[in-house]
C-alpha cells in the first residue's frame, strides 16, 4: 500500500542479459521511422533513479542529475553488474537510435544491451564502448528483429562488471528513440456507448454516456438479446467533458423497465457493451466483495472449497520454510524494543505481503458497520451466518462478523506492552512479483509504534466490543479493555507519528494529522461505553457535529467522518440537536456531490480540489457513495439513492476507458490487479483477480513507469491501464474493498423487493413531558405485514421542509436539544424492510416551555386539626402541549398518611404520595386546570408535602 507523500516502488525480478546471438547488426545509419522515446527518466532531473534498477552488487544514486552506480569489484562477466530498465518496448523490423553520456571514476569498458529481461533472454542488440574519465557522448542505431509490447519483457541495460577492482559509473542523458506505435500501445477497447456493462435495477434512473462531437441530439435504441428494439429515444448533448476530454450526449432511457439479460444500446453503427437490467448482479457482488477478504487472510490455508482449486493456497506466514513467520516477530533492527509478539492473522493489506493497522482499522470498521448500519436502520437479514463461504459459516455468528474478526483478533495482536500499537508489519524488503505468501522467505518487522495505530486500535476494538457484547461477552470484554488501554496511551503520547521514510518493504502509512483518529477513536469509545470522559472528548472536538464531513472524502487518512457515521447510527446520550446536525452535514456534502454529478459526463462522486484524480480514486468514489447512501438514510430522498447507483454505474463500466473496474463484473472486467499471486500475467499458471475486486483506479500524477510510459498527458478519468506493475493504477486494497462491499451491501438492500406496498400510517404522536428543550412523544405503530416495520422517523415539519430529527425502532422518542419557547409540529413516519416509507402521521403541536419555566404548576391549600388535616391540589398545565393523561406526585415530611381522596386515584409508599386522574378528568389543555383534594392523618402544625412533579418533570408553585 503507499504513504501520503512518496509512493512505494516495486519492481519485477531481474535477470542479467546473456547475449549467445546478436539479434540485430549494428549500423551506423541514424534514420529511422518514428522519433517515439521508449526510456523513462533518462535525464535523472527528478533526482530519483526509478525506475532504474541495480543487481547485486551495484548502488544506484542520483547524483547532480546523473545516474551514479558503484559497482563491487571482483566479477568474472560484464553482465555480473548491471544497472538497467524493465519494460522497454521494442517492434520487429524497426530502427532504434540509442545515445548516452557517460564516464568512470577510473577507465573500464562497459556494453549496452537491448533484448529480454526474463528467460530465455533473447537478445536485440549489444555495443561496447571504453568509458574514460571525463563525460563522453556514445550513440549508435540498430534494427530489432524482435516484439516485446509496452510494459513487456523488453529490456535495456548497461554491463558494468568483469573488473576486479570496486569503480563508480555514471550515465546521464539517456535515450532510446524508434519504431512507429507510439507510447502505450494499442489502448485497450473502448465503447462510444458507455454503459454500466453489469446491470441497472428497475424502478431507477437508467443512464448512459454517448462519446459523438455531434452538436444536435442522435436517435438511440436498446436492444434485447435478440436485437429486437424495445425502447428508443434522443440524446441531450452534453459539450466537452472536463475531466475525461470527450465530447459527450446523455442517453436516459429510464422509462423502460423490463427485467432481463443481455440488453444493449445502440446509437448510429455504435453499440454498447451488453447489461442487464436486474437486481440479481447486485446481490451477488454484495457477497463477492466480502469475499475478498478471506482471499486476502494470512496465517491460515485458503482452502479449495470455499475458493476453488485455481485460488487455493497454503497458509503463509506460520514459520512455514520459507516463511520466517508472524508467530514472534522483533521490532526493527534499529528500535530495541526488547520483546516479540505474536501478531498471526490479519488481512494483507493490498498486492503484497504486509499488514498495516491504520490501513486495517479503516478496514474492519466498515466491515463491521456494513453489519451495524443494517442491524440499526436496514437489513441484516442478508448478513447472518451461512451466506460467506468461509470456515466460520455455521458456528451461529453471522459470517460478516466472522471476517471482520480475523482482522480484529490481528490489531489486538499489534498492542505493545505499553499499551500502544505498533504501526505495521511486513518484510524486511519488497518481495518480488509473482511470490504467494507462503513462499516469502523475507524476514518480518514490527515497525514502531504511533499514535496514529493506537488509536485505529481503540476505535475498532470499541466498536467490536459493542457488536460481540450479547453475541461473545467474553470476546467484547478482552476488546474493551484493550480499547480502553490504548485509548488511555493515546492520550499520554499524542503525537507519535509515523516515519514517513520507512517505506522499505512496506508502505509508510505516515500522518500527521490526528485530530481526525483522537475524534473518531473517542466517539467508539463514548457509543460503547456512555462514559462521560470520552463524551467530554467527543463534543469538546474541533471535528463535532460532521465538520470534517467535505466532498473530498474519508480514508485511512482521514477518520473523521467514521466517528460521525457511529454516532447518527448507535443511540447516544448525545443532544438531538447534534445528532441532526451530524446527519446534516452528511446531507450537505451530498447534495455537493449530486450537483458536481449532474455537469459530469461520466458521472462519479469524486473531487480533488485541483481537479486531479489520486492513487486510490476509486476507493474515494465509493466511500462517497456511502455518503450518498447515508443521506438517504437520514431523509429518504430519492435523489441521494439514485446518486449512489450513478456511481456504482461508473464504477462497472460507465466510464471512458471502458473498463468495468471490478473483476469478474462486465464484459471488460480489470484483469491484471497489481498483487503477488493473483498474477496471470508475469505467470499464466496462476490466477487473475477473482470476482468482487475492486481497482485503485485512475490516478493523474502516473506514479509508477507503466503509467509514467502509457499515459502522458492523459486526462483525469483516462489515466488508468489494467496491467499488473502499474501499482498506482490497478493496485487493490483492503481499504478499497471494504467501501466497495459496504457500498454493494446497501445498494443490494436498496435495489428492489417484491415488497412494493408502503407500511401503514402510524397514529399521531402525543406529546408529554414538555420542558424548555425537550418532549417526550408516543404513537400507536405502524403495520407492514410483507417486510416488516424496522423503525421510525421523528419528523420536524417547518414549512414544506420536513426534518428528520431522530430515527427510533419503538414507538416513543425523547427529544432533546429543542428551542425554549419555541413553536414545533412532530409527526412520525415509519420505514419498512424493502426501504419503502409510509405516509406522514398527523402532527402534534408543542411549543416548549420559555428557558427556565417548568412545565406544571401546583397551588396547595390545606386546613387541619389535631389529627389530620384536608388538603386541595390546582394542577395546571404550562407546558406547550396538551396532556392526555397526567401523574401527580409529591413527597410528605412526616408520617402523614392519605385516608380519603376525590377527584383522583391516591395512592402511597412510606412518604411518597401519587395521584392519577380519572376518566373524567385526564386531559388538561394547554393553560388548563384540574383539582383534586384528599384528607391525611395529620398533627400540628401540619407541614406541606414537597417536590411536587406531573408526569416525571418538577413543577412551580403558585
Amino acid at each position: 500500500m503507499r504513504p501520503l507523500s512518496l509512493p512505494r516502488r516495486f519492481r519485477q525480478a531481474t535477470a542479467a542479459l546473456t547475449l549467445l546471438t546478436l539479434a540485430a547488426a549494428l549500423t551506423t545509419a541514424t534514420a529511422h521511422a518514428a522519433d517515439y522515446q521508449r526510456i523513462l527518466n533518462g535525464a535523472f532531473t527528478s533526482g530519483t533513479a526509478d525506475p532504474w534498477w541495480a543487481s547485486a552488487g551495484v548502488t544506484n544514486r542520483v547524483v547532480d542529475q546523473e545516474l551514479c552506480a558503484s559497482v563491487t569489484g571482483g566479477t568474472t562477466n560484464p553482465w555480473d553488474a548491471l544497472i538497467g530498465q524493465n519494460g522497454v518496448p521494442f517492434e520487429a523490423g524497426q530502427q532504434y537510435t540509442m545515445s548516452f553520456d557517460a564516464y568512470a571514476t577510473t577507465s573500464q569498458p562497459i556494453a549496452a544491451n537491448a533484448g529480454e529481461g526474463v528467460s530465455p533472454y533473447r537478445g536485440i542488440a549489444r555495443h561496447e564502448v571504453q568509458l574514460g574519465t571525463s563525460k563522453q557522448r556514445y550513440t549508435f542505431t540498430f534494427t530489432s528483429e524482435l516484439d516485446f509490447p509496452d510494459s513487456g519483457n523488453g529490456q535495456l541495460t548497461f554491463q558494468l562488471g568483469g573488473n576486479p577492482a570496486d569503480n563508480t559509473i555514471c550515465v546521464d542523458n539517456v535515450s532510446l528513440a524508434g519504431g512507429v506505435i507510439p507510447p502505450g500501445g494499442p489502448p485497450a477497447p473502448t465503447k462510444k456507448v458507455q454503459v454500466d456493462q453489469v446491470a441497472y435495477a428497475p424502478g431507477l434512473p437508467k443512464h448512459a454516456t454517448l462519446v459523438s462531437d455531434a452538436a444536435t441530439a442522435q436517435p438511440w435504441a436498446l436492444k434485447n438479446s435478440g436485437g429486437t428494439t424495445v425502447a428508443t429515444g434522443l440524446t441531450t448533448p452534453k459539450g466537452v467533458d472536463s475531466l475525461s476530454g470527450d465530447p459527450v450526449h446523455l442517453i436516459d432511457f429510464s422509462s423502460y423497465d423490463t427485467a432481463g439479460t443481455g440488453y444493449t444500446l445502440t446509437v448510429g453503427s455504435e453499440t454498447s457493451f451488453p447489461f442487464d437490467i436486474s437486481v440479481d448482479p447486485l446481490k451477488k457482488l454484495r457477497y463477492d466483495s466480502l469475499a475478498f477478504f478471506y482471499h486476502q487472510r494470512s496465517g491460515i490455508e485458503i482452502e479449495a472449497q470455499y475458493v476453488g482449486a485455481a485460488y487455493a493456497r497454503p497458509a503463509g506466514h506460520l514459520d512455514v520454510a520459507p516463511n520466517k513467520g508472524d508467530t514472534t516477530v522483533p521490532c526493527r533492527s534499529d528500535l530495541n524494543c526488547g520483546y516479540t509478539l505474536d501478531v498471526r492473522g490479519g488481512w494483507y493489506d493490498a498486492g503484497d505481503h504486509g499488514k498495516y493497522v491504520v490501513n486495517g482499522g479503516i478496514s474492519a470498521w466498515q466491515v463491521l458497520n456494513t453489519y451495524e448500519r443494517a442491524k440499526l436502520i436496514g437489513d441484516a437479514t442478508a448478513l447472518g451466518d451461512g451466506k460467506l463461504a468461509i470456515p466460520e459459516k455455521a458456528n451461529g455468528v453471522p459470517d460478516i462478523l466472522d471476517e471482520a474478526r480475523w482482522e480484529v483478533d490481528f490489531l489486538l495482536r499489534m498492542q505493545a506492552p505499553d499499551g500502544m500499537v505498533h504501526h505495521k508489519i511486513h518484510d524486511a524488503d519488497w518481495t518480488g512479483l509473482p511470490t504467494l505468501p507462503h513462499q516469502d522467505s523475507q524476514a518480518r518487522r514490527l515497525s514502531p509504534t504511533s499514535t496514529a495505530a493506537t488509536l485505529n486500535m481503540a476505535a475498532v476494538a470499541a466498536q467490536a466490543a459493542r457488536v460481540w457484547k450479547t453475541i461473545d461477552p467474553a470476546y467484547s470484554a478482552k476488546a474493551l479493555t484493550a480499547a480502553t488501554r490504548a485509548y488511555a496511551a493515546a492520550k499520554a503520547t499524542p503525537k507519535k507519528i509515523a516515519d514517513p521514510n520507512d517505506g522499505t518493504g512496506g508502505g509508510s502509512y505516515s500522518d500527521s494529522t490526528l485530530t481526525d483518529e483522537f475524534y473518531w477513536a473517542a466517539a467508539e469509545m463514548y457509543a460503547t461505553t456512555g462514559e462521560a470522559s470520552y463524551r467530554v472528548d467527543v463534543t469538546g472536538s474541533t471535528l463535532y457535529k460532521g465538520q470534517s464531513i467535505t466532498d473530498r472524502g474519508y480514508d485511512w487518512g482521514s477518520t473523521g467522518p467514521l466517528g460521525d457515521i457511529t454516532l447518527a447510527l448507535v443511540p447516544t446520550g448525545l443532544p438531538t440537536a447534534d445528532v441532526a446536525a451530524i446527519k446534516a452535514a452528511f446531507v450537505a456534502t451530498a447534495d455537493k456531490h449530486l450537483n458536481q454529478m449532474a455537469s459530469l459526463g461520466y458521472p462519479a462522486p469524486y473531487r480533488e480540489p485541483d481537479g486531479s484524480y489520486v492513487w486510490g480514486s476509486n476507493g474515494l468514489i465509493a466511500n462517497n457513495a456511502s455518503v450518498l447512501a447515508l443521506a438517504y438514510d437520514f431523509t429518504g430522498a430519492a435523489k441521494y439513492r439514485e446518486g449512489v447507483f450513478e456511481a456504482l454505474h461508473y464504477l462497472l463500466g460507465r466510464n471512458p476507458v471502458s473498463y468495468s473496474y471490478v473483476s469478474g463484473y462486465g464484459e471488460q472486467p480489470v484483469r491484471n490487479v497489481h498483487h503477488r499471486h493473483w498474477a496471470n500475467q508475469l505467470d499464466p499458471t496462476l490466477p487473475t483477480a477473482p470476482p468482487g475486486v475492486l481497482s485503485g483506479g485512475p490516478n493523474s500524477s502516473l506514479q509508477d513507469p507503466v503509467a509514467e510510459r502509457r499515459l502522458a498527458g492523459c486526462k483525469p478519468q483516462k489515466c488508468f491501464v489494467d496491467h499488473i506493475e502499474a501499482y498506482s493504477l490497478n493496485e487493490v486494497t483492503v481499504n478499497w474493498n471494504s467501501a466497495l462491499a459496504w457500498i454493494a451491501n446497501w445498494a443490494a438492500e436498496k435495489s428492489g423487493s417484491s415488497d412494493t406496498t408502503p407500511p401503514a400510517t402510524p397514529g399521531t404522536p402525543v406529546a408529554s413531558e414538555v420542558t424548555a428543550t425537550g418532549v417526550k412523544l408516543a404513537w400507536t405503530p405502524s403495520s407492514d405485514p410483507e417486510s416488516g416495520v424496522t423503525n421510525y422517523d421523528v419528523v420536524s415539519i417547518e414549512g414544506d421542509a420536513p426534518r428528520v430529527v431522530t430515527t427510533v425502532t419503538g414507538t416513543s422518542a425523547t427529544l432533546t436539544g429543542l428551542r425554549p419557547n419555541t413553536a414545533y409540529r412532530l409527526a412520525v413516519q415509519a420505514r419498512n424492510g424493502a426501504g419503502l416509507k409510509s405516509a406522514l402521521s398527523g402532527a402534534v403541536a408543542v411549543t416548549t416551555a420559555p428557558d427556565g419555566q417548568s412545565s406544571c404548576e401546583i397551588t396547595y391549600q390545606a386546613s387541619g386539626w389535631n389529627t389530620g388535616l384536608s388538603g386541595n391540589v390546582t394542577i395546571t398545565n404550562t407546558s406547550g402541549a396538551d396532556w392526555g393523561s397526567w401523574t401527580l406526585g409529591f413527597t410528605w415530611p412526616g408520617d402523614q398518611r392519605i385516608t380519603q381522596g376525590w377527584s383522583a386515584v391516591w395512592t402511597q409508599n412510606g412518604t411518597a404520595v401519587t395521584a392519577t386522574p380519572t376518566s373524567w378528568n385526564s386531559r388538561v389543555p394547554v393553560g388548563g386546570s384540574v383539582q383534586i383534594g384528599f384528607n391525611a392523618s395529620s398533627s400540628p402544625p401540619h407541614p406541606e408535602p414537597t417536590g411536587f412533579i406531573i408526569n416525571g418533570q418538577a413543577c412551580t408553585r403558585g
